[in-house]
């Protein structure tokens, strides 16, 4: 019966980790495309302020 219980226990820890890890990849996913939105908005921003300033940049 202790045998059952310890499996039972190493099944549950390893479910566990398993959660962990796709929560892990997901905010890191997450975290990636909400970058490169954010990225290329503040490229245009840094773009038009040049121009606005009167520096070439092209």
């Amino acid at each position: 019966m202790s045998r059952l219980v310890s499996v039972i226990g190493e099944t549950s820890s390893l479910a566990a980790q398993r959660a962990a890890a796709v929560v892990v990849a997901a905010l890191l996913g997450l975290f990636i495309l909400y970058g490169v939105g954010f990225a290329q908005m503040s490229h245009e921003t840094a773009h038009d302020t040049r121009h606005a300033t009167g520096f070439p940049c092209h």
